[in-house]
């Protein structure tokens, strides 16, 4: 490779940690003589790629940040004021900078380790805390993934707290306002039909709900801008035992009475005008709220406080926290990831601006929106809405050629008919922006000037006296103390110093994939021409995140080995989800709508029973052997036993115990022999690219989480994005959409937004471009040698569980920790805990295995961090052998008492039967690098008896 081929090529040495020399020392200690020999040994022949990807070579970090601007530049970033769900916002600079735009919240796991989350834990509990106090309703969650969806979990909890028995379902309507958003619609028919809920569309004013109604959702203030009373609605309701859920606007919610005062069971809506860039769509956080007694079956992720091993306060995931791996397919939500990094910005946008500071930025919007209705009005135009906050329905005479005149002037209103237009204005609409809007109405009617006269201090009569916000909201301090942008950084350094994230050390999670998020690839979603273009643009002003799509499509395709992805679903279980309705669409287009029994081996994610139950799947579970594969026997026996109405074998590859099975092909054909249709979980997919493909395995349908195998960042627990991929019979039955003009779609949308996350979608697209067909396979080469270069150090200590024919793994393996139960009375959690001691995030405990620790280092490790976590864990081994061979105390020893907090150490009094050096600093590395867990063990039992969900007073925290 000569030097300018060398250029093109820089970034798989940034983002592929082991240089050429650790490579030969790494293949030496596994027993092999070359990456490929290493690579032969693990994947079977059969399934291999031969030569390059069809992807175009690498190009260089300075020449794609070069090219990416020019794509940039087909973009057009017009003053947009058509609202339904989505505004233009103002991202304070100190949260941009120290919280979007920073590693030390965006390169955070999941804080499923309390001990090493408090920052963003305490984070979204302020987000639950402000979303409870705008809402009026005491539970929030910790967010999902968007407003339709969001709305598609509150109409499912209800349905499921009406109906215990699912096969006597005694009331299957909700009813729907014709005046909620159109995606949120479009979610609601998805998600409604496989799970047997009739929905009931009209207008709320004419409804005549009975007991056969569960339920029923409006809009506050609705899709056309208009803030209408529920309260008689909702009262009516109530009376024959249905709940209510409103869709509402937390900005509006400043001055209107909230949903929980209006007797509302639950509010939902999106944060995304809190500080969080459109993005074309997304990653935003959707927000959940709802009464006392639902807390059991909220979906998602709450924050609860709690107390630590020392009686300390402390924070961590509540309740029914990942439900769906316990439950499986009796849970009631396959939720699995929230919007962490934007529930934390938007949090922190309420935190900076205060009670005081939200209600005036929404005063602001309601003074320029009451202006320019009165000032429409001087001018002969009518704006329907009596009563509204931010929105007009203005009738005019041509809605057509008013739209066209205002995009011509670089403004997009809403086409709502031919004689409607929507205007809604937000916190960066200026007085001179309503002057321009003016001049395009009056132009419209042949009037060549328009003026008007702003009063700062005008009463505002659109909002009306019997729907005005009377309560207080954001009382808490944390809400009221940072509002100059000194103290908003030392906050977020306070909180971000809490946390162990990619930029302290390796987060080795098995099946997440925690691998390096490139700068280079992060940097452009702030830029302006993506970050700021509404979802429901004109497609002539959205043609270079088109031209961005469609590539990312193919290449996707293209390393999947299937015929078209749909980039729409913005989690992995929302991917499986979409995956597995392609599937259900398929078979009833051949008339088979019969099928619906899913084949799940028993090792699967617990998202996969949970996402096909509410597909309106049956799953039937198989067996897996004592070397962790698929028990074909048993699966071939049961394919055989439900042929006549199997759907879909849904099989991870390469397995959930980090192994490529050699008999997937049989697998495949065996489901296909029977009538069924394979999906793949693409979770372990850093194993495969530019290897085999689930093209090549016989899969039909698979999704990808782009949060993982394709680089973008975790986020604290999301954004995530899923996209499916699929083969050629099913490209008719990938997810569709109402705003998309679709005419070869057959199928709802999936999530809110037409491509979902599609800001986020940059960096994947990133990854790809800037590690060429070549990188990419070498990136799944160092993963693979990575992982079997720490399996051939550690298990001369620990018993690892599975592997290949040939002794190998895959990226990911399984540590067997049961043994140590036993003769030290040490477990799987105690190794996870003391980790912390040494300075790392715990791997995978006890899935898929209890017991155990599942480890996958990715390609982006160097071999001396791949070494500083195999010394831990080695110095963890020898631990245990002193209590074993009793040099240490069986209850009173460095594990049982991990992690030791700065506190501890630093204590006057020292009563442990080791030292403090032996507690802090158990290897030399340690002192010179060490990360201090902020609290000591989480007690998650006292949690959770005594419940608590919001900020406290601030005694508490004493």
């Amino acid at each position: 490779m000569n030097i300018f081929e060398q250029q093109q090529c820089e970034f798989q040495g940034r983002h592929i940690g082991p240089n050429e020399t650790e490579k030969d020392a790494m293949l030496s200690a596994i027993g092999v003589s070359s990456i490929d020999e290493l690579i032969s040994k693990t994947i079977p022949d059969g399934i291999r790629i031969k030569g390059d990807l069809d992807i175009p070579a690498a190009i260089s970090e300075f020449d794609y940040l070069n090219e990416l601007k020019k794509t940039a530049e087909k973009n057009k970033v017009f003053k947009t004021y058509i609202g339904q769900g989505y505004y233009d916002t103002i991202t304070p600079s100190v949260i941009l900078r120290n919280v979007f735009e920073n590693p030390g919240w965006y390169t955070q796991y999941t804080p499923y380790q309390a001990e090493i989350s408090q920052g963003r834990l305490e984070s979204l509990l302020n987000y639950q805390t402000m979303v409870a106090d705008l809402t009026a309703l005491p539970i929030a969650n910790a967010s999902l993934l968007d407003e339709g969806t969001a709305a598609a979990e509150a109409m499912a909890m209800l349905f499921n707290h009406k109906n215990k028995d699912h096969d006597h379902i005694t009331a299957p309507q909700f009813f729907v306002d014709d005046k909620i958003f159109a995606q949120t619609k479009d979610v609601l028919v998805t998600r409604a039909a496989p799970i047997g809920i009739e929905l009931v569309f009209g207008n709320f004013d004419h409804a005549v709900l009975d007991e056969n109604y569960f339920g029923a959702i409006v809009q506050y203030p609705d899709s056309d801008g208009a803030v209408r009373d529920y309260r008689n609605f909702i009262t009516a309701a109530h009376a024959v035992n249905a709940q209510v859920v409103m869709a509402t606007d937390l900005l509006a919610l400043t001055l209107l009475t909230p949903p929980g005062e209006l007797g509302a069971d639950v509010a939902i809506g999106s944060s995304q005008r809190f500080g969080v860039p459109m993005g074309f769509g997304g990653p935003h956080a959707a927000f959940f709220a709802t009464k006392d007694e639902f807390k059991r079956t909220i979906p998602g992720r709450i924050i609860g406080v709690s107390v630590d091993a020392l009686g300390n306060r402390c924070l961590r995931m509540a309740l029914q926290t990942r439900e769906q791996h316990i439950r499986r397919e009796k849970a009631t939500s396959n939720i699995c990831t929230a919007q962490a990094l934007l529930s934390n910005m938007a949090a922190m946008y309420a935190i900076y601006h205060g009670p005081d500071g939200l209600t005036n930025i929404a005063k602001r919007i309601s003074i320029l929106a009451q202006t320019l209705s009165d000032e429409l009005n001087e001018l002969g135009f009518d704006n329907e809405n009596e009563y509204y906050f931010d929105t007009l329905k203005v009738t005019v005479a041509d809605a057509t050629a008013v739209i066209k005149s205002a995009a011509a002037q670089e403004m997009n209103f809403r086409l709502i008919d031919n004689k409607h237009i929507g205007i809604s204005l937000d916190e960066t609409t200026s007085q001179s922006d309503v002057v321009d809007i003016l001049h395009i109405l009056a132009a419209s009617i042949n009037i060549d000037t328009a003026v008007a006269g702003f009063d700062a201090d005008a009463y505002l009569s659109n909002i009306p006296f019997a729907l005005t916000r009377n309560s207080d909201f954001l009382t808490h301090p944390v809400f009221n103390t940072h509002r100059s942008e000194s103290e908003m950084m030392r906050y977020l350094k306070f909180l971000e110093n809490k946390d162990l994230s990619l930029n302290t050390s390796m987060i080795s999670l098995g099946s997440c994939t925690m691998k390096l998020n490139a700068a280079t690839e992060l940097i452009p979603v702030s830029w302006p021409s993506f970050s700021r273009l509404h979802p429901f643009a004109p497609a002539d002003q959205t043609l270079g995140y088109q031209q961005i799509i469609t590539e990312l499509e193919n290449y996707l395709s293209k390393i999947t080995g299937f015929a078209a992805t749909s980039l729409q679903p913005n989690s992995g279980a929302q991917g499986e989800y979409a995956g597995l309705l392609t599937i259900r669409a398929y078979h009833e287009s051949r008339g088979e709508s019969h099928r619906n029994v899913v084949l799940i081996p028993i090792s699967a994610h617990g998202t996969n029973p949970a996402s096909a139950v509410m597909a309106g799947m049956k799953v039937v579970v198989t067996k897996c052997d004592e070397a962790g594969n698929i028990d074909v026997t048993d699966l071939k026996a049961k394919a055989e036993e439900h042929k006549n109405d199997l759907a879909a074998l849904m099989v991870t590859y390469p397995s959930t115990h980090g192994v490529f099975e050699e008999s997937i092909i049989e697998i495949c054909n065996t489901i296909h022999e029977h009538g069924g249709q394979v999906y793949m979980d693409g979770a372990n997919m850093n194993a495969q690219v530019g290897l085999t493909s689930p093209g090549m395995i016989g899969a039909d349908v698979c999704h990808l989480n782009l949060h993982k195998t394709f680089a973008i960042p975790h986020g604290g627990g999301g954004p995530g994005v899923g996209p499916i991929c699929v083969a050629p019979q099913l490209v008719p039955f990938l997810p569709g959409h109402v705003n998309l003009d679709n005419e070869t779609s057959n199928t709802h949308a999936v999530s809110a937004a037409p491509y979902g996350s599609a800001s986020i979608l940059l960096i994947s697209y990133a990854y790809i471009k800037m590690l060429g067909a070549k990188g990419l396979r070498s990136a799944t080469e160092y993963a693979i040698l990575n992982a079997n270069y720490m399996k051939a150090r550690l298990e001369k200590y620990y018993k690892i569980l599975y592997s290949g024919k040939n002794g190998t793994a895959a990226h990911e393996f399984i540590v067997d920790l049961r043994p140590f139960k036993t003769s030290a009375g040490i477990e799987a959690e105690d190794v996870a805990k003391r980790l912390m001691d040494y300075g790392f995030h715990a791997p995978t405990l006890s899935f898929p295995v209890a017991g155990t620790l599942m480890i996958e280092p990715t390609e982006s490790e160097d071999k001396s961090e791949l070494d500083r976590f195999c010394d831990a864990l080695i110095g963890i081994y020898h631990e245990i052998k002193a209590i074993e061979n009793g040099e240490a105390d069986k209850k009173d020893n460095v594990l049982k008492n991990a992690p030791h907090t700065q506190l501890v150490i630093c204590a006057d009094e020292w009563t442990k039967t080791y030292s403090r050096t032996t507690a802090a600093f158990p290897l030399p590395y340690v002192k010179q690098n060490k990360f201090w867990p902020s609290i000591a063990r989480v007690n998650n039992t006292y949690g959770d008896r005594n419940l608590v969900c919001t900020c406290e007073p601030v005694e508490a925290y004493a």
